[in-house]
């Protein structure tokens, strides 16, 4: 069995188990009722680690976020800034067409004569 006294050569064997092992190593405990130290040993791996697979495949699948993925906060902040400034640009369209109506009607003929100018509705 193999005993890690510094972190990073932790770090490292658990990079280099492949997924097989792990799974056969969780399949020995949980479907085959052995011990986690029965199955370490059957493995040759540290019975902690064994421990920490096997409370996680008790846990169900881990959902990791792809990298460079965000937070579901930091995605719905982003979406009441959206709606926000979307709400403030309609209301400005909708001025600009209101206004555009307004002088449309508003418009009212001159004719201009030889010394006055009078207005036609």
């Amino acid at each position: 069995m193999v005993k890690f006294t510094n972190r990073s050569l932790y770090e490292e064997f658990e990079k280099d188990v492949h997924p097989e092992l792990k799974e056969e190593a969780v399949k020995l405990v949980l479907a085959q009722g052995l011990s986690i130290e029965q199955a370490a040993a059957r493995v040759s791996i540290p019975k902690g680690t064994l421990a920490n697979w096997v409370a996680a495949a008790k846990r169900g699948p881990a959902v990791t976020a792809a990298p460079g993925s965000r937070s579901v906060a930091e995605l719905e902040a982003e979406n009441a800034k959206l709606r926000k400034q979307l709400a403030q640009a309609e209301m400005e369209r909708d001025i600009v067409k209101k206004r555009r109506r307004t002088l449309r009607r508003s418009r009212c003929q001159v004719r201009v004569g030889k010394g006055n100018a009078t207005r036609v509705s």
